[in-house]
């Protein structure tokens, strides 16, 4: 049975066949940074052949799910010789590589979602099969804000999950939903008191552990072939566009308007 506690960012336990990953870097908000990102794609190639595992829950430790990317750490980072299209190359590549795992999980994975989930934070969520979201949870995709083109995840799944025209709006905006919009739009299957999301989220993942594994899973198979033509349809166009911005002007003045806490001027170039 593979080690799933053997990374630091991420706490692993398993009572029978339910197995719960936490991320964990609470002080920075589960921001995706030290081993986080390696670690769940290892976890996650690593459930594809483990049979003990009948289901997955996906959760954050202290205040938040996970705040999307650590761009503290990125800026802290020793500088690496690579030239900017090689750096927006591993971005582009290990976020499809992320989503391509995620569909390829056979266990059904259940996420609940606290505080916020913002970026590929959010992405994370969505590309679980099953959303409880606690009712004052905030969630969005901020690509557009930070002068990128939201062409990873939030391509792939927004328009799947909520009407084409609300999924246009709140990628276009980056605008936040709490965990009742969410619900009612359709991004999470229902959004609950935030003391009761943990036993609630077990409690679905429990229930399906319990199900015929095999129709269980084949069943995801099926329909997860929706997210594969979805996927051919739209990321490699999102994803070339999404690197283009980020050689943008408007990106790096977003950047900038960030870190000095000013508003942005944006010029289309």
């Amino acid at each position: 049975m593979p080690d799933y506690g053997r990374f630091r960012s991420i706490l692993a336990e398993q009572q029978e066949g339910v197995l719960t990953l936490t991320l964990n870097r609470p002080d920075r908000l589960n921001a995706i940074g030290d081993d986080m990102h390696e670690g769940l794609e290892t976890i996650l190639a690593d459930l594809r052949h483990d049979v003990s595992v009948r289901a997955v829950v996906l959760c954050g430790a202290g205040r938040a799910f996970c705040v999307g990317g650590d761009v503290k750490a990125f800026a802290d980072a020793p500088k690496v010789e690579r030239t900017p299209y090689e750096d927006i190359a591993l971005v582009t590549e290990s976020a499809a590589r992320l989503i391509e795992l995620f569909v390829a999980v056979p266990q059904p994975i259940v996420a609940a979602v606290h505080g916020y989930a913002m970026g590929l934070g959010a992405t994370l969520a969505l590309m679980c099969d099953v959303v409880i979201m606690a009712e004052d949870a905030q969630i969005a995709d901020t690509h557009v804000p930070i002068g990128l083109v939201a062409g990873d995840g939030g391509a792939l799944i927004w328009p799947l999950a909520m009407p084409l025209g609300a999924a246009k709006y709140y990628l276009m905006t980056g605008d936040r939903l709490n965990g009742v919009e969410a619900a009612r739009l359709g991004l999470a299957l229902r959004a609950v008191p935030c003391a009761e999301l943990q036993e609630q989220a077990i409690a679905i993942a429990q229930r399906m552990a319990a199900l015929p594994p095999l129709a269980l899973q084949g069943t995801k198979r099926t329909l997860n072939k929706i997210l594969k033509h979805r996927s051919e349809l739209v990321m490699e166009t999102g994803l070339h566009l999404e690197a283009a911005t980020f050689l943008s002007n408007d990106h790096i003045e977003a950047a900038s308007a960030f870190v000095e806490k000013r508003s942005a001027t944006f010029h289309g170039r």
